[in-house]
């Protein structure tokens, strides 16, 4: 349930989707977007998964997820 104040707002406000905006406008020939945005984005997205894998494993990096095997119980000292 919202408020009156709140709902009265966001009545006011239409907010349109990306694709909306761009339908409304005329176009004669498709633009760059229409013609590399996918391709940009999908190059995007591999080049940075790509380089993340190479640092998470390749660089060296210690990353401590766990210390079992690698901590050694001490002798208990009752004093």
């Amino acid at each position: 349930m919202m408020f009156p104040l709140t709902r009265n707002a966001l009545r006011r406000f239409k907010i349109r989707s990306i694709q909306q905006i761009r339908q409304s406008h005329e176009k004669h020939s498709p633009d760059f977007h229409d013609k590399y945005g996918n391709i940009v984005l999908a190059s995007g997205s591999a080049f940075c998964v790509v380089a993340w894998v190479f640092t998470a494993t390749q660089i060296g990096i210690e990353w401590n997820l766990s210390p079992v095997g690698r901590v050694t119980p001490e002798e208990w000292n009752d004093k």
